[in-house]
């Protein structure tokens, strides 16, 4: 039987069309391997969100081709949608699919000869992602060893940020039916207790132009939680101003879905907003982070934010670092300021250097780490609901926190612990000795 190693770089929906390939190519007879040396075709889902995501396939592609000179790679994803020359020079790949024919794979891969030596040119499948229409996935109801499997639910984004490469390869927002959402998440529910619901916008989720659902994201919660027996929904990064109120009170009052918001900022300056053609002000932010603290005390709140934006002055991130400090944030997501070939941002004046970019870097990692500790320090003696994960591995709190589980349990379960102490980057469970003293 042949066998192929498939992996992935980057966000949740990667990962999440990762595991959906890799159930389709298993259903079509190829066989799964952890290491890429022992496969027959090596299959990189690829990332493009920065220079460093772009560096990391290349030398991932040079690795595994050297380690594996006889396998057959293919390369796919948004570095192959953005880029499928540059990928289709390097040695060893023989496909570079983009995104708008990644649904094919299974059927390029059974084509494959294996009567051929030496180097071919590359075949490139890859058309224009804006024209999709149709949202492309396929159903996942085993996600391999992962006990919180990503569900992707909602594709592409209508966003024109200035600094962002993803419109051009993910194309314009589509959402998967409700339907066949409430169907996958059902098949899941039977071996999983915890599903993470994912998308590129997944605040958008329904709201397709010319294609509209009868719902939104909150209706299509209210759906799941009354039609499948999951124990715990999760939402992954949602768009500030897509928190409505009636999604954060829904999240406030469901034990079922994780008490988790991460609400993209990028910065909390409004000129360099204004910059990004990000399509809210501070106030805005702000109005949804503080209604969400007020109905969820115990919430997980985080964001991600960008240093290093052309033309941010030190008054500008000084500006940014007082709001992140004002916001009632538990951890932060902070990426420097990474140029991508096509997008305006690349094209701006004002450049800042690496250097500084870095600096700023800095600053905001140790103040993301002060809110972190202070979080953390809140939850010692409360009980907390965790999804026990794989042996060895940390539990995982309903509010995004790593717990050290002082008791054995079998993974995949959701239990209630009693935090007695705080852990590297995370908290400990009390132990029996302190339960009964």
């Amino acid at each position: 039987m042949q066998r192929f190693f498939l992996q992935n770089f980057g966000c949740r929906a990667t990962q999440a069309d990762g595991a959906a390939l890799g159930a389709m190519l298993a259903g079509t007879g190829l066989s799964p391997t952890e290491q890429a040396t022992s496969a027959d075709f090596i299959i990189l889902n690829t990332c493009t969100v920065t220079a460093n995501a772009d560096d990391d396939v290349r030398s991932t592609i040079r690795r595994v081709h050297r380690q594996n000179p006889d396998a057959r790679i293919l390369v796919t994803g948004c570095y192959a949608q953005r880029s499928p020359e540059e990928l289709a020079a390097m040695p060893g790949v023989l496909w570079v699919v983009g995104n708008s024919h990644k649904i094919q794979i299974p059927r390029i891969l059974s084509r494959a000869s294996f009567d051929f030596h030496g180097e071919l040119p590359a075949a490139i499948h890859v058309s224009d992602i804006g024209e999709q229409r149709e949202f492309l996935s396929a159903p996942v109801e085993d996600a391999g060893d992962r006990t919180r499997p990503n569900l992707k639910i909602q594709d592409g984004c209508n966003n024109l940020c200035t600094f962002c490469i993803i419109p051009s390869v993910r194309g314009r927002s589509r959402s998967a039916p409700a339907s066949q959402i409430v169907e996958q998440v059902r098949k899941l529910a039977v071996n999983y207790k915890e599903v993470v619901l994912s998308g590129i916008n997944l605040g958008r989720w329904g709201r397709d132009a010319g294609r509209p659902q009868p719902m939104r994201l909150a209706g299509l919660l209210k759906l799941l939680l009354a039609e499948t027996s999951v124990e715990r929904l999760r939402l992954s990064s949602v768009e500030p101003m897509d928190f409505s109120e009636e999604l954060l009170e829904l999240m406030a009052a469901s034990p079922r879905i994780a008490r988790h918001v991460h609400a993209p900022l990028q910065s909390g300056c409004d000129a360099v907003l204004k910059r990004m053609k990000r399509r809210y002000r501070c106030r805005h932010y702000a109005s949804r982070l503080l209604l969400a603290r007020r109905l969820m005390p115990d919430a997980a709140i985080g964001a991600d934010v960008m240093v290093g934006f052309p033309g941010e002055t030190e008054a500008e991130f000084e500006e940014s670092r007082r709001f992140i400090e004002s916001m009632p944030f538990t951890y932060l997501h902070v990426f420097t300021y990474s140029e991508r070939p096509g997008t305006p941002a690349a094209a701006s004046a004002g450049q800042v250097p690496m250097a500084v970019r870095k600096e700023r870097n800095r600053i905001l990692r140790e103040l993301a780490a002060e809110k972190n500790l202070a979080f953390r320090r809140g939850c010692l003696g409360k009980s907390l609901s965790v999804v026990t994960l794989d042996e060895g591995t940390p539990a995982l709190s309903s509010n995004y926190l790593k717990v050290e589980l002082q008791h054995p349990r079998p993974a995949n379960r959701i239990v209630k612990v009693r935090i007695g102490a705080l852990a590297s980057g995370g908290l400990r469970e009390e132990t029996l000795v302190q339960l009964g003293a």
